[in-house]
């Protein structure tokens, strides 16, 4: 996990968020479960981010990050989503290799062209759907689209739940929003919690 204590103490103090979606590019798959064709994977890699979209009320970034307002924009995700190949996601075991640190992750985050509709933008970044142990792996990336410094990345493994490959897998992000709102957020401002005294 990566925060920095004086930019998340700046985005707690603020009202906006810009949601970019959810960013498959760098993600692994078993092959089992995953017995798809290079069209179905995009288009469950657009399912997906339409969920958060289209029942904003249940998957609520508004409430677990205590922001009133939320403004989206999906471009830079759909056209990484474009660049994703159905040979290079899918693998037999999830191993080493397919895991980011801490680091790679904020690289990628600082690397990322996002409009700038709102100081703090919030993106997810998949590393892997494990069909094999039921478990999806998660990076939950906050930056900064002036300066494209990493606000916060931490790894979130969960368990998908539910009928059909969409609503399956879909559970992943529910869940990492509810544990944030719940959670993680409470645990982000503690990290930082002399610096909000301060402010």
């Amino acid at each position: 996990m990566y925060i920095n204590p004086t930019l998340f103490t700046e985005f707690i103090h603020s009202k906006e968020i810009l949601w970019l979606g959810i960013d498959f590019s760098l993600s692994k798959f078993t092959r089992k479960g995953f017995e798809i064709t290079q069209e179905q994977l995009r288009t469950y890699f657009n399912e997906w981010n339409q969920l958060v979209i289209a029942d904003q009320k249940k998957y609520d970034i508004r409430m677990s990050f205590r922001k009133p307002i939320m403004s989206y924009d999906l471009s830079a995700v759909t056209k990484a989503n474009k660049s994703v190949r159905i040979s290079n996601i899918l693998c037999e075991n999830i191993t080493i290799e397919a895991v980011h640190t801490d680091e790679g992750i904020c690289e990628y985050l600082r690397q990322l062209s996002t409009p700038q509709q709102h100081r703090f933008a919030l993106i997810f970044i998949v590393e892997s759907f494990d069909a094999s142990c039921k478990t999806g792996a998660v990076w939950v990336g906050l930056f900064d689209t002036v300066s494209h410094e990493p606000v916060l990345c931490e790894k979130f493994l969960k368990v998908p739940s539910g009928f059909g490959t969409k609503n399956y897998w879909g559970r992943i992000f529910y869940n990492i929003l509810y544990d944030i709102r719940s959670y993680a957020y409470y645990r982000w401002e503690s990290l930082v919690k002399p610096l909000v005294i301060n402010v």
